[in-house]
């Protein structure tokens, strides 16, 4: 259930409402729209009469039930209004969100070495991107194949953000692992496989860093909302969602099935950013600049690309990751789709 405060209502009477409803047993959040404020109530409103709930102000304008299972995630939840996550960087905040530029992330699957990881974070750095991607810990779908060198490549995911001044967006996989991931991450990402690894949702949701939550391989919109869910109620409002492909019938040809009509849908039922990755969605190099412009196209907030200097020696997914010249190029092409709908960055204009 929400309530839409009327534009200009003091903030004592909202303060009043909120200790009123606390004395009925429900945990009052306030969201502060662009024009208005809603308090979102959380707790047991099913059998709570909206009609009693409009007597307790005459600054309500309006009590709504938000009648989706994942209430915290829905639109609803912010009537109508989308958010947004400011992330806190070497070079400044980065905001992603549907009303902001669109923010490109970027760099290997895993980290390798110091010297192939900072290489790609000034690479993809000068070309424009904000954050490196890049691996510590790798779920592989065979044991024998490389998980990713751990503790290890945390520091040399720092010595990049030192040199680079990129944000840093890596994986975690357990959740005893997430106090020294989060020393190093801007943001923390869940992976496909750990979409529905509900007590690991619970521990990122209870930290203070942004998460994005990768689209598990075979979950429906509504899985991945819920799992979204689970991180929004134990108390992380800044997560970004992140499709990166699901498994259909048609293996052949590509990796995944990029799923970009989700875009539309996502933005119809949740205010949370949107994240593409076009690299794990085709799983094939050649395939990624064109899903990378439809993606932008369509709507995305956020592209996440896989860079490696040397593709054809990386340690993990290579056939899908660009050479850093090619990244280079993606830029330019992206940033002519980018302009044409609003949403690219504008160059910094240098004072004289």
């Amino acid at each position: 259930m929400i309530i839409v405060m009327k534009s200009g209502s003091p903030e004592a009477e909202i303060n009043r409402i909120n200790e009123e409803l606390i004395t009925w047993g429900l945990t009052p959040e306030k969201i502060i729209g662009q024009h208005k404020v809603v308090i979102g109530l959380v707790g047991e409103t099913a059998s709570l009469d909206p009609l009693q709930v409009q007597e307790v102000s005459p600054w309500i304008e309006q009590v709504l039930r938000v009648e989706l299972p994942y209430k915290r995630a829905s639109r609803q939840f912010r009537h109508g209004e989308a958010s947004e996550v400011v992330i806190n960087t070497p070079d400044g905040n980065v905001t992603i969100g549907e009303n902001h530029p669109l923010v490109v992330v970027a760099g290997p699957c895993s980290v390798e070495n110091e010297e192939m990881i900072i290489e790609t974070a000034q690479r993809v750095k000068a070309a424009g991107a904000k954050f490196l991607r890049g691996g510590a810990y790798k779920p592989r779908t065979s044991p024998y194949a490389f998980q990713g060198h751990g503790e290890s490549a945390l520091d040399l995911l720092a010595k990049a953000r030192e040199a680079s001044g990129l944000g840093i967006i890596t994986e975690v996989m357990d959740a005893a692992e997430l106090d020294i991931i989060a020393e190093v991450a801007d943001v923390i990402q869940v992976g496909a496989r750990n979409m529905q690894n509900f007590s690991l949702l619970k521990k990122v949701g209870a930290q203070p860093k942004p998460v994005l939550l990768k689209r598990g391989m075979a979950a429906t919109i509504e899985d991945w909302l819920m799992a979204a869910e689970y991180i929004l109620a134990a108390g992380n409002s800044n997560v970004i969602l992140c499709e990166r492909g699901i498994r259909t019938f048609d293996r052949q040809h590509t990796r995944n099935t990029l799923d970009l009509s989700v875009v539309p849908v996502l933005r119809k039922l949740t205010h949370l950013p949107i994240m593409i990755d076009p690299s794990h969605g085709t799983g094939w190099s050649e395939f990624v600049p064109s899903m990378a412009m439809a993606a932008i196209a369509a709507g995305t907030d956020s592209l996440m690309i896989e860079v490696h200097p040397n593709p054809t020696k990386a340690l993990s997914d290579g056939p899908q990751s660009l050479t850093p010249e090619r990244f280079d190029y993606l830029m330019q092409e992206l940033a002519v789709i980018g302009k044409a709908v609003g949403r690219w960055p504008q160059p910094v204009v240098a004072l004289t």
